[in-house]
């Protein structure tokens, strides 16, 4: 079994930056797909980027040239750097797992999940 912990959330005003940590344990996750899925106020939860076991990435249309997903195998450890955050980006954003080579925007994709952590953007 794996288990995700997220990190990193907080409360900011419009154009700030947070980098988000999503650390895995129970099983290495090196090989594995990675994501980050965000659900927001009354909305469903969404696609918001996504890496391979490498350093191929996916992004929401969104996020694009604002967030930037990495990993660190060593620390089994995934990253979500956020600049630029606007008011919409406000959500609980969580971070995800898959036994794929590929990355993925689909959520049955992934079959961890970890517990959320809040981002909160104020203008």
């Amino acid at each position: 079994q794996v288990q995700l912990v997220e990190s990193g959330g907080g409360s900011v005003q419009a154009g700030d930056s947070l980098r988000l940590s999503c650390a895995a344990s129970g099983r290495t996750v090196s090989r594995y797909a990675m994501g980050w899925f965000r659900q927001g106020p009354g909305k469903e939860r969404e696609f918001v980027a996504a890496i391979n076991w490498s350093t191929v990435t996916m992004y929401a249309d969104s996020v694009k040239g604002r967030f930037t997903v990495s990993r660190d195998n060593a620390k089994d450890t995934l990253y979500l750097q956020m600049n630029s955050l606007k008011p919409e980006d406000t959500a609980v954003y969580y971070c995800a797992a898959g036994d794929r080579s590929s990355p993925t925007r689909l959520r049955d994709g992934y079959g961890y999940w970890g517990q959320g952590t809040q981002v909160t953007v104020s203008s």
